[in-house]
């Protein structure tokens, strides 16, 4: 019995997909792989004293410093994430570089912080124990995604730009399903692969490249891929530009190792070589940066603000009826829908009261507001001005589907209505606050500079930046300037 089939007959993966589990459960399996090679450590060397590693202040104190700089540098070397087409020997030395890392940290923690009392056999078992834990663990989990990918699922929706000599790697794409990849057009002049694959794939002639674009805009691209073996410049430059004006990653194939970009990075697909363009800021260590503090962030602010959850649930079900979190289907990352979370503050209906109120909308472009809704229920006005309505999106945090800083995530509705300049602010994940929020005349900013700041955002983005705006958006919090 195919264990996939059974885990979607039980409803297990839907649930898995829905509330976006799978980033979670990995990030939590590593740290249950440091913390059993801690207490393997701990049981070699104090075997006699017996009992768990956290109970002895210096281990502990130690594990709470050495976790999340070695799951950070698991980040920095790009092993958090399950690869698709890496060699296993690969893994090996990045996860052996990984420990290399952590040696020469613990070396300086023991003599910073005077950790003379604990063992240095502990020491010498602990980054041995804890390559070996999370290499295992991780080939265990790359056996499951590449049989999971091979099923039609996880899988990353590429264009390719091909010529005859494109043959091998367009059909190591499409063979090897558990790489992940949906070809969803060629392009290209070969009347072989024209007639090898149109009757599976939408394969179009070269001279209609200039309908990339629109492809790009009406579907959800996330990669185009230019296989050709002759590169023509002028072609590149042009689709370059398409896919850095949507955001979308373009990498081009190449074959001369002394090739450099400044604004490229070196990538692999299988055993092919491309030189990958991505319109958004790529900096390993701050993205590793930003994702360690949405994740930390937002734990910790569910937990502190755990009291204002709870009551502010108990008012809103005591003064209206209907739910108490409202669901709203929202575009996340590269046109990605995503059920966004938000304490309710409107009365059950309002959704089909809003076509009576359009003749009302003081905002322009395709966004929707009314400084005095009247599907606005009294609390509903009160969680607003403060922003707590906005809360829930911890969770959306939390669930990888938003970051604590970006761009806010539109409706669906809003995106049909961009321009195709404005669909680059979707190339980065949505988030809670950012430029916008921070306005104190926010409310009366028109949608294109609304439009502008986001992209202003993308293109200067660094932690410094985030850390500025989450302090702005708590004072504009507590100064109750929201709609």
């Amino acid at each position: 019995m195919d264990i996939f089939s059974t885990l979607y007959r039980l409803h297990i993966i839907p649930f898995l997909k829905k509330w976006n589990l799978l980033s979670i459960i990995l990030g939590f399996t590593d740290i249950l792989a440091i913390a059993f090679a801690f207490q393997c450590s701990y049981y070699i060397v104090y075997f006699r004293t017996g009992g768990l590693f956290f109970t002895e202040n210096n281990l502990l104190f130690l594990f709470l410093g050495v976790l999340p700089i070695w799951l950070t540098v698991l980040y920095l070397i790009k092993v958090t994430e399950i690869p698709r087409t890496k060699r296993y020997r690969v893994l090996f030395f990045q996860y052996l570089q990984s420990a290399l890392v952590i040696v020469a940290l613990i070396i300086l923690f023991y003599f910073l912080f005077k950790l003379g009392e604990i063992s240095r056999l502990f020491l010498i078992l602990l980054p041995l124990f804890g390559f070996l834990f999370l290499f295992f663990i991780r080939i265990l989990e790359y056996k499951v995604f590449k049989r999971y990918r091979s099923k039609g699922y996880n899988h990353v929706n590429i264009v390719l730009i091909a010529d005859d000599s494109s043959g091998p790697l367009l059909r190591n794409l499409l063979n090897n399903l558990e790489w992940g990849y949906k070809v969803v057009a060629i392009f290209t002049s070969s009347s072989r692969i024209k007639e090898k694959f149109e009757e599976t794939i939408i394969v179009l002639p070269e001279e209609y490249l200039t309908v990339l674009h629109d492809l790009m805009e009406v579907d959800m691209i996330d990669e185009v891929l230019y296989i050709k073996g002759r590169i023509v410049p002028a072609e590149v430059r042009n689709v370059v530009r398409s896919c850095e004006e949507l955001g979308v990653i373009f990498r081009l194939r190449f074959t001369d190792p002394k090739l450099n970009l400044t604004n490229a990075i070196k990538t692999e697909i299988g055993n092919e070589k491309f030189l990958t363009f991505i319109n958004v800021p790529h900096n390993n260590f701050a993205l590793a940066f930003k994702k360690v503090m949405d994740i930390n962030g937002s734990i910790l602010m569910i937990l502190l603000l755990s009291p204002v959850f709870i009551i502010t649930s108990i008012i809103i079900k005591l003064t209206s009826s209907g739910p108490i979190i409202f669901k709203q289907a929202r575009v996340g990352l590269r046109g990605r829908l995503f059920d966004l979370y938000k304490f309710r503050t409107m009365i059950v209906n309002a959704d089909e009261m809003k076509k009576g109120l359009e003749a009302e909308n003081e905002a322009d472009g395709p966004v929707f507001k009314i400084k005095d809704d009247p599907r606005v229920t009294k609390v509903g006005k009160i969680l607003r001005k403060t922003g707590l309505d906005e809360l829930p999106q911890l969770f959306n945090v939390l669930k990888g589907e938003m970051s604590l800083i970006g761009p806010r995530p539109p409706l669906p509705d809003e995106t049909r209505q961009y321009k195709r300049w404005q669909l680059r602010r979707l190339s980065v994940k949505p988030g809670l606050s950012c430029f916008w929020q921070i306005k104190p005349d926010r409310n009366s900013i028109k949608f294109e500079k609304w439009m502008e700041l986001d992209l202003a955002y993308i293109d200067n983005w660094s932690p410094r930046l985030d850390f500025i705006i989450l302090l702005k958006t708590i004072k504009t919090v507590f100064q109750r300037t929201g709609l």
